[in-house]
């Protein structure tokens, strides 16, 4: 969450809230005569409550706070959640009067509608917004790999997230709806994959923080290895120079603690090319993804599409991971090319397919990045809902704006 105009956010917080379920149950249980204790309950209820790390952190020092994720899977889950979250954003951490301010917010390129005409009623009822625009995250994230020599907007966004993971093709601005493709495998994925690596090997991490231990070992010690053999051949014989070990302190009694950090260095980001190692369910590579969905695009747009795969989100700053991702699908496209031309009898030659998957300082940000340009433009004034009246007018418009 930021300004516009800022190069990176003004503040990053998990989507997350805590919530006392203390009050809540005193609410519940208090006797309908008793009706002053109930109302005091309730709305200490509604002001008790913490959202991104500081939830995170009163989750694990206090059994009476349970932690509640407003986005499930790209699609927002809890509408109450959620309009707590963008309360403590707005007057906590931006502390600025939303009747003041333009509001640009991101959605998934799978979102319902519906989830638009919500979205609306809560900012234009609750915080009376003077004017709300929501933008497509992978457009913007496209438009945030803008380099000084071209500004390209046709490219295929790969945008990671925390639930989800959507690879959408753009074509001069406009997302080519009937080719968009999502994998259930994302950034959480690979957190609960390192933390159940630690836990098999019967690390010394406290219960109640080995899902923050595992989020930061990946975000610190993780990268993406070309040959998964040869990886495990280098742990197996210089074990000093490949493992590492992290240190840290238990919540409850403040004692320090010490793990190593192994295998799951290069296993947590093998989970998006080789999927079966973590799930069943799904076994389709994103390299794979990625050819399915430009092949599923426009014949006249592939070969750019090919030639501009853009990067973003925190999980996609791995090392090394672009360079594989461009390899695995680069062998992809080859390997159709060589079946194509023996079809011929290799009397047809084709041209090659020029694959780039473009990586950049700013991809764990590119969304936001690019929100923030946009909204700084003179244009920006012309793509907002304004709904100056306060009346519900303006909310079947967002549906398709």
């Amino acid at each position: 969450m930021g300004f516009a105009g800022n190069v990176e956010p003004c503040f990053i917080a998990p989507t997350v809230v805590a919530i006392n379920e203390s009050f809540l149950n005193q609410s519940r249980t208090s006797s309908k005569a008793n009706w002053q204790a109930q109302h005091s309950a309730g709305v200490m209820a509604d002001l008790d409550f913490f959202i991104g790390d500081e939830a995170l952190a009163r989750s694990r020092s206090s059994s009476t706070y349970n932690l509640s994720y407003p986005i499930r899977n790209g699609q927002v889950d809890n509408w109450d959640a959620m309009e707590r979250f963008w309360q403590q954003c707005i007057f906590n951490y931006l502390r600025c009067d939303p009747e003041d301010h333009y509001f640009l917010l991101t959605e998934s390129p799978l979102t319902a509608p519906e989830s638009r005409e919500y979205t609306g009623e809560i900012m234009f009822e609750t915080f009376n917004v003077p004017g709300l625009y929501i933008a497509v995250n992978s457009v913007l994230a496209l438009a945030a790999g803008y380099t000084t020599s071209k500004c390209e907007m046709t490219g295929v966004v790969v945008d990671v997230g925390d639930g989800a993971t959507h690879v959408v093709p753009v074509a001069d601005g406009y997302v080519i709806g009937s080719s968009i493709k999502s994998i259930p495998i994302a950034g959480k994925d690979v957190t609960l994959f390192v933390q159940q690596l630690m836990r098999e090997r019967g690390e010394n991490v406290p219960p109640e923080d080995s899902f923050e231990v595992a989020r930061k070992v990946k975000e610190t010690y993780c990268y993406t290895c070309s040959d998964i053999v040869k990886e495990f051949n280098k742990h197996d014989k210089e074990p000093a120079k490949y493992i590492k070990q992290w240190r840290g302190i238990k919540p409850k009694t403040g004692a320090p603690y010490s793990c190593d950090i192994g295998y799951e260095r290069f296993l947590g980001p093998e989970v998006f090319f080789s999927p079966e190692i973590y799930s069943s369910k799904f076994n389709t590579p994103l390299p794979e993804v990625i050819d399915k969905c430009i092949q599923s695009a426009p014949i006249d747009t592939r070969r750019a599409l090919y030639k501009n795969i853009v990067l973003s989100g925190g999980s996609t700053m791995f090392k090394d991971f672009h360079r594989r991702l461009q390899r695995d699908l680069k062998k992809i496209v080859d390997a159709r090319v060589l079946a194509s031309e023996a079809r011929f009898g290799g009397e047809v030659k084709s041209q090659p397919v020029e694959v780039n998957v473009v990586s950049h300082p700013i991809q764990r940000f590119a969304v936001w990045f690019g929100g923030s340009v946009l909204a700084s433009t003179p244009e920006f004034f012309a793509l907002l809902m304004f709904d100056s009246l306060r009346s519900l007018s303006t909310l079947p418009k967002l549906r398709y704006s």
